[in-house]
């Protein structure tokens, strides 16, 4: 097999509403709330970045700007820190907006995550590319999309992020039929989104996170959106997967961490707590807070 084409950019989509946490993201994107420190957003930035990927095209919606200011330069507050001697603080500031190059394209309307793709057709010019969901970060030594790139690299196909899930849980999830081909790989075989319970084909789910081949964005041109629960009409990546299936492999990695879903509050919640747990500066006082607290 010949060589694949590297994958170079990344489609980070962060225009939902954010109405499970309202009223907290009536005025900010749920993307930028803190992981005690650091916004959801950046980690998945950071996530890209240790892959090898320096473009990132972000897919905002209305009410997105604290996203663009956030990898952006402010100029007054690097100056302040400089001033007050706060040099450690500066540079990590700075290094924010250098991490990557960063480029936005705006969905006008909630038209489902695979419009969100659309959008940013353009900027990909037939590429095969990483894409991933601002709700789903994951602890990991080595990165979940490095992780898939690896599986690309191998076989040239479109590459899912798969994590087992409860039984329980599999209506909220889309949930793959599968054929295990070795260690963490399974060969898709089909797709279903939201099952109930007793009809899921496993309890492998899609998490957010894909690399997808120029043909994916193919069939999205060409698919028909259905009915949105904001109204209107929606289109999703999954559609486009399962059509993709009748005619491409599709491959799905079982990755290796540990996820938080920070689209839920008690995902977001859980981070909160394993990252605290972890952070050079509170671990410790905060280890101490939680030993002591009357449940």
């Amino acid at each position: 097999m010949p060589e694949n084409i590297k994958i170079k950019k990344a489609i980070i989509a962060v225009a939902g509403f954010g109405t499970r946490f309202l009223p907290a993201t009536k005025a900010q994107p749920k993307e930028m709330l803190p992981i005690v420190d650091k916004p959801v957003v950046q980690f998945i930035v950071e996530e890209v970045v240790r892959s090898g990927i320096e473009n990132i095209i972000f897919v905002t919606g209305r009410g997105k700007h604290a996203i663009e200011n956030h990898f952006d330069y402010s100029i007054e507050l690097e100056n302040a820190l400089k001033k007050s001697g706060k040099r450690h603080i500066y540079e990590e500031i700075k290094k924010i907006s250098d991490m990557a190059n960063f480029v936005y394209t705006r969905q006008k309307e909630a038209r489902g995550n695979g419009d969100a793709l659309l959008v940013a057709s353009h900027m990909v010019a037939g590429e095969p590319c990483a894409v991933l969901f601002g709700d789903d970060l994951v602890d990991s030594k080595k990165p979940v999309i490095k992780q898939l790139m690896d599986v690309y690299q191998k076989y040239g196909a479109s590459v899912v992020a798969l994590e087992k899930v409860s039984k329980k849980d599999v209506h909220k999830y889309g949930i793959v039929k599968a054929k295990k081909i070795g260690g963490r790989l399974y060969k898709i075989e089909g797709i279903v989104e939201k099952p109930e319970i007793g009809r899921a084909p496993s309890n492998l789910a899609v998490v957010g996170k894909y690399i997808i081949t120029p043909d994916v964005f193919e069939i999205l041109e060409k698919l028909k959106k259905m009915p949105s629960k904001w109204g209107g009409k929606e289109l999703g990546i999954t559609d486009a997967l399962r059509e993709l299936l009748k005619t491409r492999p599709i491959y799905g990695l079982e990755f290796e961490g540990t996820r938080y879903d920070c689209g839920s509050k008690i995902g977001f919640l859980k981070a909160i707590v394993d990252h605290a747990l972890k952070h050079s500066e509170v671990k410790d006082e905060f280890k101490n807070y939680l030993k002591n607290k009357k449940i």
